[in-house]
């Protein structure tokens, strides 16, 4: 564009819509305040529709531009939950919320699309259709899978849809971006371990969870070191190991650990839920014990359409000049917005934040002087991929 005089002059407005929003986190699906005043805004804009109510607490406005022809229809999404965590910033904006805060930059995505749907609905400078989407439950939750199931994307003739992510570290004004896998898949396991405890004098009356847990723990580290094509990535955490006695003197009769595996690749995700149940299985049985392993299947890996990713750079250039969106880098990180990708293409990019503290840090805070960038960003992708007749 690059920032047009009349999104310029939303930046005051839009900078206290989102320093309201990050003085009242709501957490998973219980962004009712958020939902409702996103909803008010949507209304008093113009849009030609505002939905209230998809994957329970998500909120979804049409507007459509000149022509009256159906056209094209591109979704924007931005999410709105907070995290559960206590801020540290002391900022005259910080959270009136104890044990709750926007540590991610929910609060400044969500003003951004807030401020892209009111240029949009006021210019209207496309033929086609713009979604904005408005999400919860990013934090854990699945929000987007939510919403994809109420029928998000056929429901709205969704074609494509885009969504921004800050970026700390990242200079102010710049983008960057990568096409194929960005963010990793996460899922979760809890390994129980069960057996016969007793006196810690006795250990030959016993079958040991302590040891059978120790040798555990060890061996699934083998699994990304020895079973994972080396050119591929995976990373397996254990993040919680205990038992069910505290004493000094008891050998528990239980104990259970907790972890994440997160990758990049469908192939490895599949297989590495199967070699931990085959180790599990060998250790328990070679020391008499029994074991449950549960999983709970999270995000999939985050994957840019490259085509998309195309678009999205085009556009954050426009914006911020040639050679202001770099390559992207391939993380660990695990994003909900993977659920939509699934079921169309499109991309995230990420936006600059400056040298602020890192997401989900307790002295976080989204950095209002992107508003601007990110809702010429916003508006950008719906004028150069419907442009006006």
């Amino acid at each position: 564009m690059p920032v047009k005089n009349r999104i310029a002059d939303l930046h005051a407005e839009v900078t206290a819509w989102r320093r309201d929003i990050h003085e009242n986190p709501e957490i998973l699906y219980d962004t009712h305040r958020t939902s409702a005043l996103v909803a008010e805004k949507l209304q008093s804009f113009g849009c030609d529709e505002v939905v209230t109510g998809i994957g329970r607490t998500g909120v979804v406005a049409v507007i459509r531009g000149r022509s009256d022809t159906k056209g094209r229809a591109i979704g924007l999404r931005a999410d709105m939950d907070a995290l559960p965590m206590q801020e540290q910033t002391r900022l005259p904006h910080a959270s009136k919320t104890d044990g709750a805060m926007h540590a991610c930059g929910h609060d400044g995505h969500t003003a951004m699309l807030l401020g892209a749907a009111k240029y949009l609905s006021e210019t209207r400078n496309f033929d086609g259709t713009a979604v904005v989407i408005f999400q919860p439950a990013e934090e854990g939750g699945n929000g987007a899978e939510a919403m994809c199931k109420d029928g998000l994307m056929d429901r709205f003739d969704i074609d494509e849809v885009y969504a921004i992510h800050n970026a700390p570290g990242v200079d102010l004004g710049k983008f960057t971006i990568r096409a194929g896998p960005v963010l990793a898949s996460v899922d979760e396991f809890t390994l129980t371990l069960q057996r016969r405890g007793g006196h810690a004098a006795k250990p030959q009356e016993t079958v040991d969870t302590t040891v059978m847990m120790a040798h555990v723990i060890t061996a699934l580290q083998t699994v990304m070191s020895r079973n994972v094509d080396p050119v591929l990535q995976g990373v397996l955490s254990i993040t919680s190991a205990e038992t069910s006695s505290k004493a000094f003197n008891v050998i528990p009769d239980r104990a259970e650990v907790r972890g994440t595996i997160r990758t990049h690749s469908a192939e490895v995700r599949a297989l590495i839920p199967v070699r931990l149940q085959e180790i599990v299985d060998g250790i328990t049985q070679t020391f008499g014990g029994s074991a449950e392993l549960c999983f709970h299947l999270g995000v999939p890996v985050t994957v840019n359409d490259a085509a998309a990713a195309d678009f999205a750079r085009a556009a954050a250039e426009t914006v911020s000049g040639a050679g202001a969106c770099g390559a992207g880098p391939l993380a660990m990180g695990g994003e909900d917005f993977s659920f939509m990708l699934q079921e169309r293409p499109g991309a995230m990019i990420r936006l600059g934040n400056g040298p602020s503290a890192g997401l989900h840090h307790p002295e976080y805070d989204f950095n209002d002087e992107a508003i601007p960038t990110g809702i010429s960003w916003f508006a950008e992708m719906i004028e150069q991929r419907m442009p006006a007749a």
